[in-house]
């Protein structure tokens, strides 16, 4: 099916999760391009930080996105306020928990649940019905290169992301005559503070703690925050049903549809391969080594 443009500048955005960022990153940039931003954020002292960034019309309301009421009162108030049609609603809040299956706790993946994926389902059920009735407009819903590959100690938070994949998918079908669009947005590794507030199994069998974790996360965080809300600002306008964001989520894309069940066992075996090339001798490689671990 050829793609067709969908305009959103200039008309409501919807942005859950925009205390911080990709969330604020997009409130930011669609505020700019002369949209009316009605955001929200648990948080509620990072989202005044976000709305006195903003340079046109806001609403902004502290939200908890798990809540299927609050999302439908947010949604009547944002209809009674937005000075123009609701051209996009970004399901975008998210949080992440690491944790072993053998000794995880049903609690914190529950919460986990609760947020990253029947958030996106309440946002898309409160705002889906305005839409509809206008003939136009797009539900966009944050997923995760974590939709495509499911990792170790990540269960909990890639099963959310494959379901936020499956739901948005089929959402697009059904929606296909109305005039709205579904659209799936697979980021990668954005410089978010998303790590930094997970939660995390203490005295697990992780073997590895918060601090290195978070370490781990910004040495592989390829993509800055308004790079990627550019590129799915620019996705969505281009008609995309799927947003890859960053280098890192292109290669997650092509390497689990090269090799769907082993793909972890590549991405091993490359790294093993970069670390013995980083360790050739200098007469082979024409250049010093430093040893990054020293």
């Amino acid at each position: 099916m050829a793609k067709s443009k969908v305009t959103i500048s200039g008309r409501t955005a919807v942005i859950s999760g925009a205390g911080s960022g990709m969330g604020r990153s997009l409130a930011q940039r669609l505020s700019a391009h002369g949209s009316p931003v009605a955001i929200s954020d648990i948080n509620e002292q990072a989202l005044k930080e976000t709305e006195a960034s903003l340079t046109g019309p806001v609403l902004s309301r502290v939200l908890d996105v798990s809540d299927p009421q609050a999302q439908t009162s947010f949604a009547k108030e944002v209809r009674d306020w937005t000075p123009t049609i609701i051209g996009s609603v970004f399901n975008n809040a998210g949080v992440v928990l690491a944790a072993k299956i053998l000794d995880g706790d049903p609690a914190d993946e529950e919460w986990l649940w609760n947020i990253d994926f029947r958030g996106v389902v309440n946002g898309t059920r409160a705002f889906l019905p305005m839409l509809v009735e206008q003939g136009e407009g797009v539900i966009v819903n944050t997923s995760s290169v974590f939709g495509l590959a499911a990792v170790p100690n990540q269960s909990a938070y890639s099963a959310a992301k494959f379901a936020v994949r499956g739901f948005t998918d089929a959402l697009r079908y059904e929606i296909r005559d109305t005039g709205v669009r579904a659209v799936n947005v697979f980021p990668g590794g954005v410089n978010t503070n998303i790590v930094q507030n997970a939660r995390f199994k203490e005295g697990s069998e992780l073997g590895i703690t918060r601090e290195q974790m978070v370490k781990d996360f910004a040495a592989v965080s390829l993509t800055q925050p308004d790079k990627a809300a550019e590129i799915i600002h620019r996705g969505v306008e281009a008609g995309k049903a799927r947003i890859l964001v960053g280098p890192d989520a292109y290669a997650w894309d092509l390497l689990t549809r090269l090799t769907p069940t082993y793909y972890l066992d590549v991405t091993s075996k490359f790294q093993g391969l970069v670390e013995t090339a980083m360790r050739l001798p200098n007469r082979l490689r024409g250049r010093k080594v430093t040893d990054s671990s020293a």
